[in-house]
């Protein structure tokens, strides 16, 4: 049976709000509408009181107190947050930052603007599938080191770094330690207290809830302290001012709530979905190439070079499946995916793939439907490529020298 289309296959960009979000949510945007910091009459009490629940529910996801919740927009404010307040509160201490090339543009351009302000930043490289080693992060440490940060989940080709294994040597050296947590956090398992994080970022349309809200998990015990890069009423304890999205905190709450409850089931379901496109798509074409992990990635996240079919064209092609491909539109062209191309991807191979991204509300149906329609799209466009009809014919393209052109 042809599922409903188009098909939603790209929940690494956002997800669906789950319905029982929007129910949540639904009292806080009609009856409910106080300001949490109106403490003087019922409609602000009862909205304090639905933020006090999105804390602890939150907190609870994460294995943190809801005293350590910060609400934010969204993750990259959170990002922005962590980086530039730690960076401004702990100056005297020292100017050096660590991070990892293939994080998330919030990290990555946050980290240029520390540059321009002073700090050195030194950008680890990965190995080809997108991980840093405790060793690599412990050589690069100096006595002027003041903060790590590293993503729990790449949002492009799905590698998990082993950020408990970091987070014991931030510990051990006594620097902080900021996580990126908002492609992981709800499909696979992170604690800030066993995996020793003292910032982490989080987004609540990442994980079936609103968009615009987000939050900074800062550790209590020991005490971080992070300066504020919005002035105001002194909101958040001092560290984030502004009137609270109530509703989007209590949608927030409930998503965080659902994946705490729906975890093991969730993961392993949208693993077996991802691994019913993965064998299909590797069983009946050649020349793919998997980017990322092998084993050690988000269970619902499936990021292919499809060799001899520009990412682009693909896209046109399945245009019933919502994917993204493996390059960004800038000004002027359309350059290969960074993160690719620093896990040491060929450029013309970088350009050919597309992230597929499974969630909560794909069926087997839907994925049935779309391996086979990739599939055929694949070998249509191949038929066109004179590229692909020499390769199958055993001839060594690398000595062609017009074939990257």
């Amino acid at each position: 049976m042809t599922p409903k289309l188009p098909i939603y296959m790209d929940n690494n960009a956002t997800t669906p709000l789950d319905p029982r979000v929007l129910e949540a949510m639904m009292p806080y945007l009609t009856t409910e509408f106080g300001n949490a910091a109106s403490r003087s009459h019922p409609f602000g009490w009862k909205a304090e009181e639905a933020v006090d629940k999105a804390r602890e529910q939150i907190g609870a996801l994460i294995g943190a107190s809801e005293k350590e919740i910060v609400f934010t927009s969204g993750a990259t404010e959170s990002i922005n947050l962590a980086l530039k307040g730690v960076a401004e509160f702990y100056k005297d201490k020292g100017n050096h930052v660590i991070t990892v090339r293939t994080e998330h543009k919030a990290t990555l351009d946050t980290a240029k603007r520390l540059e321009r302000q002073g700090c050195e930043v030194t950008y680890l490289d990965t190995d080809k599938f997108g991980l840093i080693s405790a060793e690599q992060l412990r050589a690069a440490i100096t006595d002027k080191t003041i903060l790590v940060s590293v993503m729990l989940a790449n949002n492009e080709i799905g590698s998990v770094q082993p950020i408990g294994e970091l987070g014991a040597v931030c510990r051990e050296k006594g620097v902080l330690f900021h996580c990126d947590a908002v492609q992981g956090v709800g499909k696979v398992a992170f604690d800030v207290e066993k995996d020793k994080v003292d910032l982490a970022s989080l987004s609540g349309h990442k994980i079936y809830g609103p968009k615009g809200i987000g939050a900074l998990y800062v550790r209590r015990k020991p005490r971080v302290r992070i300066a504020p890069i919005i002035d105001g009423g002194g909101h958040e304890r001092g560290m984030r001012s502004g009137t609270l999205n109530v509703p989007g905190i209590a949608g927030f709450g409930k998503a965080a709530e659902l994946c705490q409850q729906l975890l093991p089931e969730e993961s392993h379901r949208t693993y077996t979905l991802r691994r019913r496109l993965q064998d299909y798509l590797f069983s009946h074409l050649d020349h793919l190439e998997l980017n990322g992990h092998p084993e050690h990635r988000l269970p619902g996240n499936l990021n292919v070079s499809f060799a001899y079919v520009e990412g682009e064209a693909l896209m046109m092609a399945i245009k019933n499946v919502a994917v993204s491909s493996g390059s960004a539109c800038t000004s002027a062209s359309l350059e290969p995916s960074y993160v690719l191309r620093a896990c040491g991807v060929s450029e013309d191979l970088a350009h050919t793939s597309i992230r597929f991204g499974i969630g909560r509300f794909n069926t087997e149906d839907e994925v049935d439907f779309v391996k086979k329609y990739v599939v055929d799209q694949v070998k249509r466009l191949r038929e066109m490529s004179p590229l692909y009809e020499m390769a199958k014919e055993g001839i060594d393209l690398s000595k062609i020298e017009w074939a990257a052109h």
